[in-house]
């Protein structure tokens, strides 16, 4: 049976670079989204209020309480710790040896942390889904070994522990519930355009921050734009179950559909780390032997000889066959597939209605939860079965233990799950959609939903306004990390509005411009610094904070430090700081790799050590999902420009 161990590795690595550009993004937005003059002061979410220690933090758990002992208002401890994460994040992506649960426990603690104080600027989806990710990263993490762990009789490494199976399990249900969920969703929100086929004609340039590929993907044919909300129904809904298959070829052959379907979306979308953080949970369904890119020469060896294994091989092959042409006549029987060879197009519609979809819905709920405890029983099975093949008193207890311990956890976090629902924005006309992922414009992202809606529905639009006004520089960054490209960096304006527009992408033909955009409504009115109406909107949303901020310990060393690595990274733009530690990792990589020891060579047993077979049994993974909005909009882009 093939094994876990170098995927295992792989997800490890993913979620640290994840977090890494998840804590380097959010330092560079502090100052502005969460300092004394930022838009939402982090200060105003911690207040003692006569509260003992223990009840403060068992009602918001932050290690931003502790911020005072080091001499740190709130903000500053936000720095603090997203510094430490994004050291931390880089040496457990650089370092074996710091993929330990200690260090993911840490990770998510600071990044829960941030979390709890973070307001509706951290409220996003991909936040919770780091979390999660982040939390399932501590168990799958390897303890340190017990001494003596030598080979076992049966030739396999004995620091494998019996256990190391299940959590990593529970990534894959994570994963299921994710992408199932995601495609399930856009069809019970009844919007006429997923039902329609129709959302990618518009979503191209209706998403918060579309790329420079994404004009180019919008005026692609409208049947292609069809066809590919087909195939996204098909790799969202249909595929998923495919990931506890017992044929390790449908688990691979659903692993590259779902790398496909969230690269296109990186191409042509930025969602900051939300779709590299789903691309690290497709690691869940590699296994060794595929990563080890055995050569087809050893493959042809363990091409079966006895007529049972050739048996088993012709109804594996068969039941490959049966599930892929089952999924191909669904797609055409229940989108209506036509090829027209005259116009070259293939047409598409849907051809169930929602009472069927709602009836099918139910039909699959309970054999879905009984897939996850048939997948889950069968891994704590051979859990099981390693267990039992440990040598030794001593090392049999401390397996014993281990197994009960993430045995108890997984069960437990699977059985949470069912009680779980299923789950830099445009403004000049000529200037291209930027590229910017990794890193997460936060102001941005909440502007594109606050269009959504009358600014009342966003209290936090008002504090903008009152920081453009008062010409505070950390919010100024926010907009417009150049300050001498700001239109007010001399002086604050006046005055401040906000006007509603709807977005478009130009036409091929238009040159020299990438937006087209028509006037909607006026979305903020015009207000000035001692305006009743302001001050009316501050009182209101309780954004008048007339208590004084607290003292910031100038002459404390750390609060010195963290002031000077500001002042040193502040000149560069987020996108840069981060494809900079990009570049960093890649360059210590090829050191490592050219410094590191070469590869022994193999001894004659190794040469002739037979090759595992391939795995034929199901993984499966855990978590609470909720709705993937990156695969499309359903509302027109509207936004405000002040």
């Amino acid at each position: 049976m093939a094994g876990s161990r170098l995927p295992r590795q792989l997800f490890l690595q993913g979620v640290a670079a994840v977090f890494m550009f998840a804590f380097a993004s959010l330092y560079t937005q502090i100052p502005g989204l969460y300092g004394p003059e930022g838009i939402l002061p982090a200060r105003r979410t911690l207040r003692p209020q006569g509260k003992g220690r223990w009840q403060q933090l068992w009602e918001t758990p932050t290690l931003l309480w502790e911020a005072p002992l080091l001499g740190l208002d709130t903000a500053q401890g936000l720095e603090l710790l997203s510094l430490l994460g994004t050291v931390l994040a880089l040496g457990a992506l650089l370092t074996r040896q710091l993929r330990h649960p200690l260090v993911y426990l840490l990770l998510w603690a600071a990044y829960l942390s941030v979390c709890q104080v973070g307001q509706v600027f951290l409220y996003f989806q991909w936040d919770s889904l780091l979390l999660e990710t982040g939390f399932l990263a501590v168990l799958v993490a390897p303890l340190g070994l017990p001494p003596n762990h030598k080979q076992t009789p049966q030739g396999r490494p004995g620091g494998v522990s019996p256990h190391e199976g299940l959590p990593f399990w529970l990534v894959r249900w994570l994963l299921f519930r994710l992408m199932f969920a995601s495609g399930v969703v856009k069809l019970t929100s009844r919007c006429p355009a997923w039902w329609g086929l129709t959302a990618l004609t518009y979503h191209y340039e209706t998403q918060c921050l579309p790329t420079p590929a994404a004009w180019f993907a919008h005026h692609l044919p409208v049947w292609l734009h069809k066809l590919s909300v087909v195939a996204t129904f098909l790799i969202e809904i249909a595929v998923p179950p495919l990931f506890f298959a017992p044929v390790r070829r449908l688990r691979l052959a659903a692993f590259y559909s779902q790398v496909l379907l969230q690269v296109l979306i990186i191409i042509t979308g930025n969602y900051n780390f939300f779709n590299l953080l789903t691309l690290v949970l497709t690691t869940a369904l590699l296994d060794d032997t595929h990563l080890a890119a055995k050569s087809s020469t050893s493959r042809r060896k363990r091409t079966p000889s006895s007529w049972p294994k050739a048996l088993l091989a012709m109804l594996t092959l068969l039941l490959e066959l049966a599930v892929y042409g089952l999924l191909a006549y669904g797609v055409v029987h229940y989108f209506g597939l036509e090829v027209d060879w005259e116009q070259h197009v293939v047409h598409s519609r849907t051809t169930f209605t929602f009472h069927q979809l709602s009836q099918w819905l139910k039909m699959v709920t309970l054999p879905t939860m009984w897939l996850g405890a048939a997948s889950l029983a069968w891994e704590l099975l051979t859990a099981l079965w390693r267990w039992v093949q440990v040598r030794g008193s001593l090392r049999k207890l401390y397996a014993a233990v281990q197994l009960s311990v993430f045995g108890t956890a997984t069960v437990a976090l699977f059985l949470i799950s069912l009680e779980i629902e299923f789950m830099y924005k445009p403004g000049n006309l000529s200037r291209p959609p930027p590229i910017v992922v990794p890193h997460q414009p936060r102001l941005d992202w909440q502007m594109w939903f606050a269009a959504l809606g009358p600014h009342t529905h966003s209290p936090w639009f008002t504090s903008l306004v009152l920081r453009l006004l008062q010409g505070k520089e950390p919010v100024i960054r926010l907009v417009q990390n150049h300050v001498p490209s700001y239109p007010f960096h001399q002086q604050p304006p006046t005055y401040v509005r906000a006007q509603l527009y709807k977005y478009w992408f130009s036409h091929p033909w238009e040159q020299g411009q990438w937006w087209r955009r028509q006037w909607v409504e006026e979305f903020f009115p015009s207000v000035s610094l001692g305006d009743p109406a302001l001050d009316m909107l501050l009182r209101q949303f309780g954004l008048q904070d007339k208590s004084p901020p607290r003292a910031r310990g100038s002459s404390n060393t750390l609060s010195q430090a963290l002031h000077w690595v500001r002042k040193q990274l502040s000149p560069l733009e987020a996108p840069a700081l981060l494809w900079g530690l990009l570049g960093a990792v890649g360059a210590i990589k090829v050191m490592q790799a050219l410094l590191g020891p070469q590869s022994l060579p193999r001894t004659k047993e190794e040469k002739h050590k037979p090759a595992p077979q391939e795995d034929s049994v199901a993984a499966s993974k855990q978590a609470s999902p909720a709705p993937n909005i990156s695969s499309g909009s359903q509302t027109p882009r509207r936004k405000k420009s002040p």
